[in-house]
């Protein structure tokens, strides 16, 4: 491990890293303290299922649609400039959802916010790179970056679950606003201004297409789960939106996605493993706050507490992964560490309605694990796969991997889970006006058992719990499958190179 004093890193370059890692936290963190809010905004604002996916999607879709643009934006006015505006707008937005009366005012707001993030990630990957020349000491703030990111998000459940004891669920996300005055103050002084000298064309078009072929596939997805109409439809927008990105890069001059990287097996394999890491932490998430506060009856903070092992150790994953980087092979590193995902998920389909918490944590304690050794190395292989006047497009394909990750973990993982519990839950008996609200999501079904007779509303709720817990069994037996199959296809591509 790299010391302070070490020849190969200054003081000012840590100082600016832990500016850097501002926005880090205050993603990481805004992403956990959500998913312990969700419950409190399912009973007060009563979304439907589809409205309460999209408060959780549609920031990180915007987000991942942004990046690449943004990026470009940020090689042309400035990388520290686009961090700094995009500082200002992430704390408005903030203040907005804060204060959002219906859902679709909070879907609205949290859109804002994904724009405004975008601005806020492209930068600090870009800007490690070009900070940090040595390889060795590259990976050591590759991993403090990958920490603080599971810092904030074992940091974001005590915080959310403190503040949801005693506040209303919009203190989640007026907490963004001192972060981002302190960015505010500090960033100017202490981060180094960094800008591509030849960026080339900014491309409106490949903008738009990029974020049409992420916003179609997710709403495909979504109501593939629910039996909507426009699945097929939105799904072959998708395809037609990406198809034409595909092309209209290979034609550019300079693309404002560089497909040339993907040519990279150890690039290629590092982006897919680091969005299927982030992937299984976030789905995880969506379905444990909800188990864990729903079915067991668990406080915030309780259920915020009982994740903490789990997130805790992908922090402690993330340091760990700067040794192992240099002693084992990438093929084998990553193959283990997906494998060890995909273990913790096998152990959630055990989870029973009533007293899994123990297996909670102990199952959350393994998929930790093996995501942050997953993320570290694959945000050092991305980095390392490219010269310094790349960073900007390699950090850009990383975070929007990142961050769609994000959005596909809540989208897929979540809709799974919310078909499985609408096919198991019980409605007989239950009145006609209040039937949707009980199948589209279980804190609309606990709302609308406390409003029937005791015995009714008693049999609602166990009825609920059970159909959640039988979709959380679906949907971690899915998500197991699904990291299997990256572990092996990462080893095979790796080892055949």
């Amino acid at each position: 491990m790299l010391k302070l004093n070490s020849p190969q890193i200054s003081r000012k370059q840590w100082t600016a890293l832990a500016a850097l890692l501002l926005p880090v936290l205050l993603i990481s963190v805004d992403n956990t303290v959500l998913s312990f809010a969700l419950p409190h905004i399912s009973e007060e604002l009563r979304p439907t299922g589809g409205q309460l996916l999209w408060i959780v999607d549609i920031y990180s879709l915007m987000l991942a649609g942004l990046l690449v643009t943004m990026g470009t934006l940020g090689d042309r006015i400035g990388r520290r400039r686009l961090l700094l505006i995009g500082a200002t707008g992430f704390g408005l937005a903030s203040a907005l959802a804060a204060f959002a009366p219906t859902a679709e005012l909070l879907i609205a707001a949290r859109a804002l916010l994904g724009i405004a993030g975008a601005t806020l990630m492209p930068s600090t990957l870009s800007l490690i790179r070009n900070i940090f020349t040595d390889p060795r000491a590259r990976t050591t703030a590759i991993a403090a970056w990958t920490a603080t990111f599971a810092g904030g998000s074992a940091f974001g459940p005590l915080l959310g679950g403190l503040l949801l004891e005693h506040f209303w669920w919009g203190s989640v996300f007026l907490i963004n606003l001192p972060v981002m005055v302190l960015l505010l103050i500090v960033g100017p002084l202490v981060i180094p201004e960094s800008r591509n000298p030849a960026p080339g064309r900014y491309d409106l078009a490949s903008a738009g297409l990029s974020l049409l072929a992420m916003l179609a596939l997710v709403l495909g997805i979504k109501e593939f789960a629910g039996g909507g109409a426009l699945a097929l439809p939105a799904v072959a927008v998708a395809v037609i939106a990406g198809y034409a990105f595909v092309r209209r890069q290979r034609r550019l001059d300079a693309p404002m996605l560089d497909l040339a990287l993907f040519r990279n097996p150890r690039f290629s394999v590092a982006v897919t493993s680091n969005l299927l890491a982030v992937f299984v932490m976030v789905g995880g998430l969506f379905f444990m706050t909800q188990y864990l506060q729903l079915v067991l009856g668990m406080s915030p903070l309780r259920a915020g507490l009982a994740l903490l092992p789990g997130i805790a150790l992908s922090v402690l994953g993330s340091l760990v992964a700067v040794r192992l980087i240099r002693r084992v092979r990438l093929a084998e590193l990553l193959g283990a560490a997906i494998l060890a995902t995909a273990l913790g998920y096998l152990l959630m389909v055990l989870l029973p309605a009533e007293g899994g918490t123990w297996l909670v944590v102990v199952a959350f304690m393994v998929v930790g694990l093996g995501a942050g050794i997953t993320e570290t190395a694959t945000n050092d292989t991305i980095m390392d796969s490219v010269a310094p006047e790349n960073a900007g497009a390699a950090s850009a394909i990383s975070e929007t991997g990142y961050e769609l990750g994000a959005a596909m973990g809540t989208a897929i993982l979540g809709s799974v889970l919310t078909a499985a519990y609408r096919g198991r839950v019980d409605v007989a008996g239950v009145p006609e006006s209040i039937v949707d609200t009980v199948r589209d999501t279980l804190g609309g079904a606990l709302s609308a058992a406390a409003e029937l007779p005791v015995e009714q509303g008693i049999a609602l709720r166990e009825s609920a719990a059970h159909a959640f817990t039988f979709g959380v069994h679906i949907t971690s037996a899915v998500g197991a499958v699904i990291l299997a199959y990256a572990a092996v296809q990462a080893w095979w591509v790796l080892t055949r190179r």
